[in-house]
């Protein structure tokens, strides 16, 4: 009888708590030829270990659990960091990089002067993110959604620097970030359903909001975006947002200045929750958290043209509420092949088979649950391997 009572009371602690019900996964430490620190960077609207919301809910795990905590326990190093949720590419790289190196935020005075707010922002320097950071002690960068922009606007700061920063700024008010010749800090970058080409979302927002027929559940979640996406209230120009980086276009702007560094490995994990049948594209709403139905069916049926010229067709409409699969692969002017856990080369995208499940499906839920364990630990410990 008690046992019965046990095996009752284990059932619906599992079924409450899904992530308790997990395999304990054990890495092989021996196949390992690197253990650098893994670094994740949340997406719009996210939040980070800085953050009390941490505590309630994880970002990295969300309803699956503590990502983070599961993966330090199986023998890696990670910290998830924060930025500014609503915070432009360039931002949220300035950030990243205070937080890894223990410096106070310096946004850059070409570019603060430009966009119209303050030049720096939070010191760090008494709680760096990670202990040590630099060509010997390098980074595997994570990115989720608009953190893959954010991780690739780091890399490309950390390779290059900025040649506006330097012209503008005396050397010794220059951050280092700005001065280049880093990008042998950067072990490895993987982006995870991260719209590095732009996403046709921002379109679908404007078909909304210009059709008498939308409903106020899609206006709804159009303002919401917007609010997340464009956010101003410290006068800075909208250019300076994550709404715009996001917009196709700008994406493809950003991503002109970019270079794919040869000794940086690259990977990006794409999701999709539509089908498409007889060339008819349509979201699959069952595995659809309810905040990205709408724009998920809107955007497997958008077709149009950016203002730059840039045709958006058919295939465009594949997508996980949020992001276009197609956008998520990898950026279209870099060097890409399907992952083959023996055939990985620095300087080329290895790009995973697309997952099926929504935007939020490799954070682990907000309201569906996933079980991500395994997939992050396959994706560390192979990178380890390489």
């Amino acid at each position: 009888m008690l046992s019965k009572i046990l095996a009752f009371f284990t059932a619906i602690i599992m079924f409450l708590f899904p992530s308790l019900n997990v395999p304990k996964a054990e890495a092989d430490t021996d196949a390992w030829n690197t253990n650098y620190t893994c670094v994740f960077v949340h997406g719009l609207g996210g939040w980070g270990e800085y953050d009390a919301s941490n505590i309630v809910m994880p970002y990295w795990g969300m309803k699956g659990g503590n990502l983070m905590k599961y993966l330090n326990g199986r023998g890696f190093d990670c910290h998830a960091a924060s930025v500014n949720p609503s915070g432009s590419a360039w931002d949220r790289a300035c950030e990243l990089y205070a937080q890894l190196t223990g410096t106070v935020v310096d946004y850059g005075k070409e570019h603060s002067e430009r966009c119209h707010h303050d030049r720096y922002g939070e010191d760090f320097s008494k709680k760096p993110l990670i202990k040590s950071f630099s060509a010997e002690n390098k980074i595997n960068l994570f990115g989720h959604s608009f953190g893959g922009a954010t991780i690739l606007m780091f890399l490309d700061l950390m390779a290059d620097g900025s040649e506006a920063e330097r012209e503008a700024t005396g050397q010794q008010e220059l951050s280092p970030l700005f001065e280049g010749g880093k990008a042998d800090w950067i072990y490895s970058l993987t982006t995870l359903a991260a719209p590095m080409n732009g996403t046709t979302a921002l379109n679908v927002a404007d078909w909304v909001s210009g059709d008498p027929e939308a409903t106020d559940a899609e206006m709804q979640v159009v303002d919401t975006l917007t609010a997340l996406s464009f956010k101003t209230h410290d006068g800075r120009i909208i250019e300076d947002t994550a709404g715009y980086d996001m917009g196709i276009d700008a994406a493809q702007e950003m991503l002109a200045g970019f270079e794919t560094q040869s000794g940086v490995y690259y990977f990006s994990v794409p999701c999709c929750a539509s089908e498409t049948n007889d060339g008819v594209t349509t979201l699959n709403g069952d595995i659809v958290e309810s905040f990205y139905v709408l724009a998920g069916h809107r955007m497997a049926r958008y077709t149009g043209q950016t203002a730059g010229g840039i045709v958006l067709d058919e295939s465009w409409q594949p997508n996980d509420g949020l992001v276009n699969e197609k956008s998520a692969k990898a950026p279209f002017n870099a060097p890409q092949q399907d992952f083959d856990p023996d055939d990985i080369q620095p300087g080329i995208w290895n790009v995973y088979p697309t997952k099926t499940g929504d935007h939020m499906s490799l954070m682990g839920g907000l309201m569906l649950s996933y079980n991500i364990r395994p997939e992050y630990f396959e994706m560390l410990d192979t990178i380890n391997r390489v």
